[in-house]
């Protein structure tokens, strides 16, 4: 692992150096496959960095501990950051093996979502409100922008059928496991018995060509 990392830094250093070349520059071709390596690597080079320093600063602990053996009070404060610094390099680790899994290569494209409902009747068309809503809500969180496409809403302000683009880098690598059939088990607004109603409604994604 930290071979690897090695490697991305010192890549990411040299696609820097690269692109400031005029030689690069001058290379159309050359220079957007750089940059899109670049944009590749700018979200793993971020955790790759923060756990070479939190192994520096391990190593520097490591250190301390020798030469403070005499003082119990200062033993135990670096026990203390050694085992929180080596809690961080572990959660640091499994985030930069997820980000080291393989790419689809649609995972920068825009997507265009659509949730309809099924089973349920008026109660699966609110669900699919709910959902819209959910969806907006982590776009906007996220930094991407919904545009909506086209809607059959019902009285009750819920969606027999609604379409929408999520626009923005990285929207099909957050939103493609989002597709398939989702389900809620509640009481809808529309019973006045107090029963409990599964409900339905079908997610597509699709990322933008």
């Amino acid at each position: 692992m930290r071979e690897r990392i090695e490697r991305l830094l010192l890549r990411f250093e040299e696609i820097d150096a690269l692109l400031s070349d005029e030689a690069t520059l001058a290379n159309t071709d050359r220079l957007r496959d750089l940059m899109k390596e670049r944009r590749r690597l700018e979200e793993i080079v971020e955790p790759c960095r923060a756990f070479r320093d939190k192994e520096r600063e391990l190593c520097a602990l490591s250190e301390m501990l020798v030469g403070a053996t005499g003082d119990p009070m200062l033993c135990e404060m670096i026990t203390e950051e050694d085992r929180h610094l080596r809690a961080a390099l572990s959660s640091l680790e499994e985030q930069i093996k997820r980000l080291l899994l393989p790419r689809d290569e649609n995972d920068d494209n825009n997507v265009i979502m659509e949730i309809r409902a099924g089973a349920g009747g008026e109660e699966a068309a609110l669900f699919a409100a709910d959902l819209y809503r959910m969806y907006t809500m982590y776009a906007a969180g996220a930094g991407l922008r919904i545009e909506p496409m086209s809607s059959n809403q019902t009285e009750l302000g819920g969606y027999r059928e609604i379409s929408f683009m999520v626009v923005g880098r990285g929207a099909y690598a957050r939103l493609k496991h989002e597709s398939g059939v989702h389900r809620v088990q509640r009481v809808p607004r529309t019973e006045s018995q107090g029963r409990i109603q599964t409900s339905t409604v079908t997610v597509a994604v699709l990322p933008e060509v």
